[in-house]
């Protein structure tokens, strides 16, 4: 049998009825758990390599103490139809595998009953109740061998099928009940629609009949469905505890943050702005997904090289676009990639998207003063190499910001434009002479995979 045959989250529960029923004396259990820790290896596998168990009365004493029923998989026939619901990844992460599906449950073999987090994470996804059914690891890793023959086999995460996925299907199953697990899942249902659709903003706005969900694309605002007015408030108050907002204010605005997981390796972020309105509250939601590499933009490595002198370079590095383009996803995939250990990088942001290895970001907070102007004042005396502005919209902000590359930093901010044109004749106005005389590098995303960058003999023709 291989290693950690049976997890210690179970066996930690139950390790003393092992002794209390007779099947291993204490002294025992007390010599396989030093080995265990000593050996990092699971005490069940332990036990059962000492002799002291075999693993077939290991799993049945599992199985009456948890009444949860066991089996033996080289002796079972799966329906290959329920691998669609676990990927290859997801189960062999948890040691698990899908048995079949009778009407609103599917049957798992798992080698650890005990792992809650497994088996939320599997419900919160496929939206089944999970019926654990306890098999030793071996057994599962061979079936998993067998059936998941590559990868693509029960490739239903939530980041793909985007076609498929409809949020209002999990209102349908819910009906109007109100419970907190009912609207959790309602709420990330929304949100995995929209990052399924590359959608940036949700707003939540009071409809004809109830909360109407509508998505903000590039150029249009598209309403796609509404939560009834009878389970409005329990959404809205759910929504505003997620964001760390509170529930029972409606009067005045408030900002909050929500962090919520998409896939195993998928952390999503979010901005949640609350703004009194007369009919009821206006909720809106800005989604930053991770940071991508930069040749995911398109970027040659020539580019990427460009990018990385002029991070290295004192001067003013504005990534522009039009609005939703990724301008901010671009400068946290810069931070990300293109650092240098021998300089100090830091931002000054409203929230903190991601965090960033060897970055130290600050994150706004107006309830307690520490807001832009604040911000400017002090951040200097930090003395960064490399500081991220996000947003910077007054003059006074643009002229401190660039006055700090006479000081030999490196500064990068968002430029919003529409297209080039636009962008030529904003840069062309007086308020931004300084500004555009300290830019040492400028990027400009047109589109997904369509990203131009400006050095050099190319910047001053392009700027003037």
């Amino acid at each position: 049998m291989e290693k950690n045959s049976v997890s210690n989250k179970t066996l930690a529960k139950l390790k003393y009825d092992l002794v209390r029923d007779q099947l291993i004396t204490y002294e025992d259990l007390e010599k396989s758990e030093e080995v265990a820790i000593a050996q990092k290896q699971n005490i069940g596998q332990v036990l059962i390599n000492k002799g002291l168990i075999t693993e077939e009365v290991l799993l049945d004493f599992l199985a009456s103490k948890m009444h949860i029923p066991t089996t033996t998989l080289s002796e079972y026939s799966i329906d290959e139809k329920c691998l669609k619901y676990i990927t290859a990844a997801e189960a062999r992460k948890y040691k698990m595998i899908p048995l079949f599906k009778i009407e609103d449950s599917l049957s798992v073999a798992m080698s650890d009953p005990f792992d809650v987090f497994a088996i939320d994470k599997i419900f919160e996804k496929i939206g089944l109740e999970i019926e654990p059914v306890i098999v030793s690891e071996s057994s599962i890793l061979q079936a998993i061998d067998k059936y998941y023959k590559d990868d693509s086999v029960g490739k239903i995460s939530v980041l793909d099928g985007e076609d498929a996925y409809d949020w209002t299907e999990e209102l349908h199953k819910a009906g109007m009940m109100t419970t907190d697990e009912h609207t959790r899942l309602l709420i990330r249902s929304i949100l995995k629609q929209a990052m399924l659709q590359d959608i940036h903003e949700v707003i939540f706005e009071h409809g004809e009949s109830g909360l109407a969900v509508k998505f903000r694309t590039a150029s249009d605002v598209v309403t796609t469905g509404e939560i009834p007015g009878m389970i409005e408030a329990a959404f809205v108050s759910k929504l505003k505890v997620m964001s760390d907002l509170d529930p029972n204010v409606s009067q005045i605005s408030q900002a909050g943050k929500l962090e919520f997981p998409i896939d195993d390796n998928i952390k999503l972020t979010a901005s949640v702005a609350a703004f009194p309105t007369l009919e009821h509250e206006r909720i809106l939601m800005k989604l930053y997904k991770p940071p991508k590499k930069l040749s995911e933009y398109g970027l040659s490595q020539n580019q990427i090289e460009q990018l990385r002198k002029a991070l290295d370079t004192p001067g003013v590095i504005p990534v522009c676009g039009a609005s939703l383009c990724g301008k901010t996803h671009m400068i946290y995939s810069i931070l990300q990639e293109l650092k240098n250990p021998n300089k100090t990088y830091m931002t000054i942001e409203s929230i903190v998207k991601y965090r960033l290895k060897g970055v130290q970001q600050s994150e706004l907070n107006e309830n307690i003063g520490f807001n832009l102007d604040k911000a400017m004042r002090y951040v200097e005396f930090q003395e960064p190499d490399v500081l991220y502005f996000e947003n910077i919209t007054t003059k006074e902000g643009l002229d401190y910001f660039s006055s700090l590359v006479f000081k030999n930093k490196t500064m990068l901010t968002e430029f919003l434009s529409d297209n080039i044109e636009d962008l030529r004749q904003k840069l062309s106005y007086p308020d931004f002479s300084t500004f555009k005389s300290v830019i040492s590098c400028l990027i400009y995303i047109h589109g997904k995979d369509n990203v131009e960058i400006f050095t050099g003999d190319n910047l001053r023709r392009f700027i003037g």
